[in-house]
């Protein structure tokens, strides 16, 4: 059977949904491979590499789609796509079922089984055809890269001879993949970011980025995403109204604020309303992600960066992904080659739309001249239940000191104890042992306890290159090798001399090793 793409009819898409490295997979699992002429030139594929990887390109997308028997799109089709399919066909690609009645109807009299990428349920099985988190992870990317670039300023901060420049200030609204990459890029630009998310669990991955998460003072336990198949779901009155509390205490301060919020067949929830577009400082950026499904903005107009009259910039560009054409099309072809994958077990290009699997059932929309959306939720939750960790309570000076009282006490206790252990042991063996082990048994207890503080008081933060010195450091055990050298029996002579030597190579090591790591860090 032959699977297809064609040219994206879409204004500005640059995106293809076939690429020849996706091809070579396909080919594995049976199918054989066809394009339309000039499907992949926005995003520089040209037809000539298609054809290099064995790919059939055909003149025109009525040659493409009479000829496939598995249409792949980026974008929902059209009506004159859909016009252009036959019984029994099966399309992939993102449909946005919850806004697409009229698409779904018109799918459905034509007999089509459709799968949209969209709807994949996030579960750990169907990462790998996640295409909505494939797109975010680019659009996060990009939006702080249209930010930095409508800012005018530095993100990082510099201290230099001509003065002080601040760091930009980031506030990212939803910790979702998209808001993830946003983070990740801001922070490596040198922002300080703060970010938030109606999950609390999620304060622990925004930390570990490098950012800090903004907690609301309220007690509502947020809906688990798993609720709905790993998106968010829609919070209450006032749980919304206690973010728009928070969001205005920050828009003053916020620089930049990139909004990521979108729940599955709704509206984007409006979560940064004209009053905080005015409190912000002239110069701000505002980057909506939210824009094709309405924004997260009340300003935002879709397609159209703007600037307001406080001097606030707002983008509501829609085609983030299309933006960065090649690899949003080499990771969504990824994303169809594996949907392929599952959709083909036997791997003899046929496939198989099996509606007991909850990836296939989940993303499909329509299936038998019916309408198969919605689906039933999926038998393995998307997201296990987790429970917020407690917000950590400031000690006070008091009970600091009191705590390291306990401490020391403790500490000055378990000490004694070892003392006075270690003095009747000591009593105990020189009461039967001969004078000269006593004078070797005195050499090594000392050379333990000097290792051991030796050791023990060295910083954790010294696992760099002068861990190798402290490796050297604690060879220090040399100096009783060196004292029992001298000894009058020939066995502890010979004991010494193999410490010394093993001692020698510790600590020449040691240092050699500090030397090749900190040359690793001098300017060439």
């Amino acid at each position: 059977m032959k699977i297809g793409a064609p040219k994206e009819l879409f204004a500005g898409e640059k995106r293809v949904a076939l690429t020849p490295q996706s091809a070579a997979g396909l080919k594995k699992l049976g199918y054989e491979c066809i394009v339309e002429s000039g499907a992949g030139e926005a995003a520089r594929f040209s037809d000539a590499a298609y054809a290099d990887a064995g790919v059939k390109v055909v003149p025109t997308a009525a040659d493409l789609w009479a000829e496939a028997d598995v249409v792949a799109k980026v974008r929902p089709p059209e009506a004159s796509e859909v016009d252009l399919s036959h019984p029994g066909q099966i399309v992939i690609s993102f449909v946005y079922p919850a806004q697409s009645t009229e698409l779904l109807e018109a799918l459905k009299a034509k007999d089509v089984t459709t799968l949209a990428m969209d709807m994949v349920p996030r579960i750990s099985r169907a990462q790998k055809m996640d295409a909505l988190s494939s797109m975010a992870n680019i659009a996060g990317y990009r939006a702080v890269i249209e930010a930095s670039n409508n800012f005018g300023r530095f993100f990082t901060g510099q201290v230099t001879a001509a003065g002080k420049v601040p760091p930009a200030k980031v506030l990212v609204v939803g910790a979702g993949v998209a808001g993830l990459a946003a983070i990740g890029a801001a922070t490596s630009l040198g922002a300080i970011v703060y970010a938030f998310d109606v999950r609390p669990e999620v304060a622990e991955q925004i930390e570990s980025m490098g950012a800090e998460f903004v907690y609301l003072d309220f007690a509502e336990a947020q809906q688990d995403g798993a609720a709905t198949g790993g998106y968010a779901a829609p919070s209450s009155p006032e749980f919304r109204e206690a973010q728009l509390k928070k969001f205005r205490e920050l828009a003053p301060e916020m620089d930049v604020v990139i909004t990521t919020a979108l729940i599955p067949g709704r509206p984007a929830p409006k979560l940064w309303t004209a009053d905080m577009v005015e409190m912000m400082k002239p110069g701000s950026v505002i980057v909506d992600l939210a824009a094709e499904r309405g924004g997260n903005c009340d300003l935002t107009v879709p397609d159209q960066a703007i600037e307001t009259p406080n001097g606030v910039k707002v983008i509501g560009y829609t085609d983030f992904p299309s933006r960065m054409a090649t690899q949003a099309s080499t990771l969504y072809a990824n994303n169809i080659r594996h949907m392929m994958d599952d959709l083909t077990p036997a791997k003899d290009g046929k496939p198989v739309v099996n509606m007991e699997d909850d990836v296939i059932r989940g993303a499909t929309v329509t299936n038998d001249g019916a309408i198969t959306f919605p689906p039933p939720p999926p038998k393995i939750q998307a997201i296990a239940t987790q429970k917020p960790k407690p917000k950590a309570v400031e000690e006070t000076p008091e009970a600091k000191a009191a705590r390291e009282a306990a401490e020391f006490r403790k500490a000055s206790n378990r000490t004694t104890t070892l003392l006075v252990v270690g003095t009747l042991l000591l009593l105990l063996i020189g009461t039967v042992a001969p004078v000269s082990f006593m004078q070797h048994f005195i050499v090594f207890a000392l050379s333990c306890f000097v290792g051991f503080y030796v050791i023990w008081n060295v910083s954790h933060a010294l696992h760099t290159p002068l861990m190798a010195i402290t490796n050297g450091i604690s060879s220090i055990i040399i100096l009783g090798a060196l004292l029992q050298i001298g000894s009058g029996s020939v066995f502890v002579a010979i004991l010494a001399a193999l410490a010394t030597l093993m001692a020698s190579v510790n600590i020449f090591g040691g240092f050699l090793v500090t030397r090749r790591m900190l040359a690793m860090f001098q300017k060439s």
